[in-house]
């Protein structure tokens, strides 16, 4: 018997839960940070066809869009027969899998009976793969770490030795790396299971059904929401720092009755150094901008991001192809949804959010022993990788989220987490008042940041940083948000992507940019200035330059700050 809508819509929400719970339990498994604390990860369910059912809630829209297309290289490149239970596949192509090195994809095909009868696949950044170390710095793919093609992890239940030699052999934390990829295969493991008890709950044979429900309402709803939009056509850009030259961002939106395509022809070329983005990775951040204006109810998997396109003409730095280098491709894929929005914005005013910090405020600290003086007996090589958040662009009808990272939606690491993680010190980590740019909706704020090492180490700093020369602009009035700043606490300039050498006892002091601002800031309700002015989101001169207020509120509102702390 056939099962009725309703029970299709329960086992829909079952599929999401069984994919939640298979994240969860690789942030619980994982060893690397970036997984545990930040949540940089992915997970989904897929049919046999390699289409994306259901995908996790936990985890990044870059690694769960593009991950949406690894399944199917997967299938080409193994081999249904060539498929058994207890196999477990396993990549890190940028090209086949989420766009660099430092993600490592796994999948799992899920039996039934002996029947093949869908994958289970999950994504993790792992903190080191080998090479130049994660950064911009690499001239080629080749120089940015090991690349493991798609093959087999484990063949019938048995892991592969010689591959597990390679990896130990090649990169910097080799426990740290095989853990994580265990913790990936696990996690694929418990979602199998999941998914096989809510088969036999549900006495299905297989996921046609099922399969057939997630994707036809999906995609009949996404249809839905394109067909209500105007016909036509806008372009947008975006400039932002690059690595050496600034690099724009160029894009072209146009609204069919089925489809949204969005065109890059006339965006920069290919970056010499490692920020380049292959398509995959554009095409999720794309799409993701998109479907969030749109269509954000609607459930990501295979049909809900179909009616989104992309095009891009080759060898740009948003379609980079082998073997530029793509270490940081996440700097530009992340600036990808602020040059959609801007183009997206002349067809529906009023929908999306001014520009915001973009991309992650990522570094990683490579520390080892002083090399100036003897160094003591504790000092030790370690790599630690923290992630970090600027602040989001203002939207139509709300501030601009502080610390916050958007498009990405990674978490910002603790101070605690990321000082367990090797020598390092956060000497200092607070929010970076007036960062945010003015407007009748004011944008998020960055934060302030200090980081040293512990006696005895000295460090190279690996910058992953932009909106050093480009802050974000605003929408509709709004003010542009602040600029980052990056100096060495001896006075040494440095810059905002590249390793640089750290001295022993001198540390790196940051400032990461604010969210833009949504229209015109004298617009603003005097109330909510008054309340950041109190929470010290902005600082009295701001409070009497951008929003005008008068002599007599400030007073009044520091007076009352003031007579708030005595008691």
């Amino acid at each position: 018997m056939t099962p009725s809508n309703v029970a299709y819509q329960v086992m829909w929400n079952r599929l999401i839960s069984v994919v939640e719970e298979q994240a969860q339990a690789l942030v619980r498994t994982a060893f690397s940070t970036s997984v545990r604390e930040a949540g940089d990860l992915s997970a989904g369910v897929y049919d046999p066809a390699g289409r994306m059912l259901a995908q996790a809630v936990t985890g990044t829209p870059g690694h769960v869009n593009a991950m949406a297309d690894a399944v199917a290289h997967f299938i080409r490149r193994i081999g249904r027969d060539n498929m058994f239970e207890g196999d477990v596949y396993i990549t890190n192509d940028p090209w086949e899998g989420t766009g660099h090195l430092h993600d490592i994809t796994m999948v799992t095909p899920s039996f039934k009976n002996g029947m093949l009868v869908g994958f289970f696949a999950c994504t993790a950044h792992i903190v080191d793969i080998g090479g130049r170390g994660f950064g911009a710095d690499a001239a080629s793919v080749y120089e940015e770490g090991l690349y493991i093609p798609i093959m087999k992890f484990a063949d019938r239940g048995t892991v592969d030795p010689t591959l597990v030699a390679i990896v130990r052999g090649n990169v910097r934390e080799p426990d740290q790396l095989i853990g994580d990829m265990y913790a990936l295969a696990t996690c694929n493991e418990i979602g199998h299971r999941r998914l096989i008890e809510m088969m036999e709950e549900f006495a299905l044979p297989d996921l046609d059904g099922i399969a057939t429900f997630i994707l036809d309402n999906s995609r009949r709803a996404t249809l839905e929401a394109i067909a209500a939009l105007p016909r036509t056509s806008a372009e947008g850009s975006l400039t932002v720092d690059g690595f050496d030259t600034p690099i724009t961002l160029k894009v072209k939106v146009t609204v069919h009755e089925d489809r949204i395509v969005s065109d890059f022809t006339g965006t920069s070329g290919l970056d010499k150094k490692g920020i380049n983005c292959p398509l995959v990775y554009t095409k999720a951040y794309a799409c993701y901008a998109l479907k969030v204006a749109i269509a954000p109810e609607i459930p990501n998997n295979h049909a809900s991001l179909a009616p989104f396109e992309i095009a891009a003409e080759e060898n740009t730095i948003v379609h980079a192809l082998h073997p530029a280098p793509v270490a940081l491709r996440h700097i530009v894929g992340h600036f990808v949804p602020d040059a959609v929005f801007n183009a997206f914005d002349q067809i529906v005013p009023g929908l999306v959010p001014a520009e915001g910090a973009g991309c992650l405020c990522n570094f990683q600290v490579s520390m080892r022993p002083r090399t100036d003086a003897p160094a003591p007996a504790h000092a030790r090589r370690s790599e630690v990788l923290t992630f970090n958040s600027g602040g989001s662009g203002a939207r139509p009808g709300h501030d601009g989220l502080n610390a916050t990272a958007f498009p990405s939606g990674v978490m910002t690491m603790p101070v605690e987490a990321t000082e367990h993680a090797g020598p390092v010190i956060i000497w200092r980590k607070e929010l970076r008042p007036d960062s945010g740019g003015a407007g009748q909706r004011r944008g998020g704020m960055g934060q302030h940041m200090e980081v040293g090492a512990t006696e005895g180490h000295e460090f190279d700093f690996q910058a992953m940083f932009d909106r050093v020369d480009h802050p974000a602009q605003g929408r509709h009035g709004g003010g542009s948000g602040a600029p980052t700043t990056i100096v060495r606490s001896d006075g040494a300039a440095m810059r905002g992507k590249g390793k640089q050498f750290v001295p022993h006892g001198a540390r790196v002091v940051l400032a990461f940019p604010g969210g833009a601002g949504y229209g015109p800031a004298a617009d603003r309700d005097p109330a909510l200035v008054k309340r950041d002015l109190a929470r010290g989101y902005i600082s009295a001169k701001a409070a009497a330059a951008d929003y005008r207020l008068s002599d007599a509120d400030i007073k009044a509102v520091q007076d009352a700050v003031r007579t708030a702390q005595e008691e």
